[in-house]
């Protein structure tokens, strides 16, 4: 069965997907001045490139976006051109977002697209009368072209004809307000992750949706009244501790970070990422149970497909993956690990290739950009190494600390607590101790802030007795300090 577990803080809201106990997706929105997949903007090319083929189009950010200009597009803008267009990726680094001269107007059982007037299905349908019966009864509906999601069989078409209705007065009105703008802007974008997820992840299998804010709760309970194949129970959590961290998805996420993943085989993945690519490497490590080193291989390489797939779901590693398998000599066992891996990418909304092994045993994996990777939202470059290495983000280690903290006072409430940090983080929490102390709730506690190069991330503790609390008073962070 699956969970889905949305959890709401003042900047951040991270949503993770469950199944059958196990954690498979992990997506996090963050409040930034940046365009995103899926948002749609008035744009003005600003130049075209030949050489590149690209068109370099201003939506009101400081970076253009561009577009490629491909055999469809070629010849369709000009310098100078007002175009209607839609994120298709997102900024990253130096270069600015990607945008399809196309648009698309999601919905939970269609598409809306404005390429053309066609109806068209998920490659998923396969049912060949629904098909040809649907598009008899859609024909002429609307003026634009019309895809029929897979949860779309699911459901009546009265309830397809109704979606695909309000889609289009959506779509209307994006029309009417980018022929009466005169500058770059955005025109249409989900309000948030909530609406991604109820649209793309609540399947036949969901049991639950825990949510940990009444502003989410009455968006999805709204959502799911609309649509009748909806069926999951929603719960409204208001423990004292945060959601993640009460059902232990906190603890997973911050694992992540380590390149290296065990196997209960006893074999073991390490996942790297070069500047070209990211690299998984299968170890047989202690798996010595099969009779000889082929079923050695065969046994590690197959649980290490299903959790290549899964980590690298759960980590949004996208663009060129490699893996090296253990290498195998049957050629049936080498199209059982492309089986398991197909397998573990059923039901991922990343566009996900995957090849057959070449000469040297390796995979290649073709996996499409969609958000940034866990990575980027918890790590943040080390100046101590000279930005070589990486650390946890500043925001995070707050956040972490915060949950320590509402684990303590979910015990007993406790006025004094010490806290001991890497050093690593001692400049920034210096530079704005208030601030410091208003993200970890603790305006209302006396702190005890030790900052120290042993401890791998921090350490919290409440101080109880009164000499702890006199051993310690040096470290105590007063009003002078702020």
């Amino acid at each position: 069965m699956r969970e889905i577990f949305i959890e709401k803080n003042e900047a951040l809201r991270r949503v993770a997907i469950k199944e059958n106990g196990r954690l498979l997706e992990c997506r996090i929105e963050e409040e930034t001045n940046e365009p995103s997949v899926g948002e749609i903007y008035r744009g003005v090319v600003k130049n075209i490139v030949p050489a590149i083929k690209s068109a370099f189009v201003d939506i009101g950010y400081e970076k253009n976006a561009y577009m490629y200009l491909g055999e469809e597009i070629n010849g369709y803008v000009k310098k100078g051109q007002e175009v209607l267009v839609e994120i298709i990726k997102e900024e990253l680094n130096s270069k600015g977002a990607k945008v399809f001269p196309f648009i698309n107007i999601p919905g939970r059982y269609v598409v809306l697209c404005n390429k053309d007037a066609e109806i068209s299905f998920s490659q998923k349908i396969k049912n060949k009368e629904f098909k040809i019966n649907t598009a008899k009864e859609l024909q002429g509906l609307i003026p634009i072209g019309v895809k029929i999601r897979t949860q779309g069989e699911n459901v009546s078409l009265d309830l397809v004809k109704q979606e695909i209705l309000d889609l289009y007065k959506e779509y209307e009105a994006i029309e009417k307000e980018f022929k009466f703008s005169i500058k770059p802007k955005k025109l249409y974008g989900d309000s948030s992750i909530v609406s991604k997820i109820l649209r793309d992840c609540v399947n036949d299998n969901t049991s639950t949706i825990f949510v940990d804010s009444e502003e989410d709760y009455n968006t999805v309970e709204k959502y799911m009244n609309r649509k009748e194949d909806m069926k999951a129970k929603l719960q409204l959590y208001d423990g004292h501790r945060n959601l993640f961290d009460y059902y232990g998805i906190e603890r997973e996420i911050l694992a992540l970070r380590n390149p290296n993943v065990h196997l209960q085989c006893g074999g073991s993945l390490v996942i790297e990422h070069t500047e070209a690519m990211y690299v998984i490497d299968v170890n047989s490590g202690k798996n010595t149970k099969a009779s000889n080193m082929e079923n050695t291989a065969f046994i590690t390489n197959s649980e290490a497909a299903s959790e290549i797939a899964r980590q690298i779901r759960l980590r949004n590693l996208s663009g060129i993956i490699i893996i090296d398998f253990i290498d195998m000599i049957h050629e049936n066992h080498k199209e059982k690990i492309i089986e398991l891996l197909e397998k573990g990418f059923r039901g991922d909304k990343n566009k996900t290739v995957i090849y057959k092994p070449t000469e040297l045993n390796l995979v290649q994996i073709a996996r499409k950009r969609n958000g940034k990777t866990i990575y980027e939202y918890m790590e943040e470059p080390c100046k101590v190494c000279g930005g070589h290495g990486k650390k946890l983000k500043m925001s995070y280690i707050t956040l972490l600390i915060h949950n320590e903290i509402l684990k303590k006072d979910a015990e007993s409430v406790v006025k004094d607590i010490y806290i001991e940090i890497n050093s690593l983080y001692k400049e920034a929490i210096e530079e704005d101790l208030f601030t410091f102390l208003k993200d970890i709730e603790a305006l209302d506690k006396n702190i005890y802030l030790n900052f120290v190069q042993e401890v791998e991330y921090f350490k919290v503790e409440p101080l109880i007795f009164h000499s702890q609390i006199e051993n310690l008073k040096g470290y105590k962070v007063t009003l002078d300090n702020l």
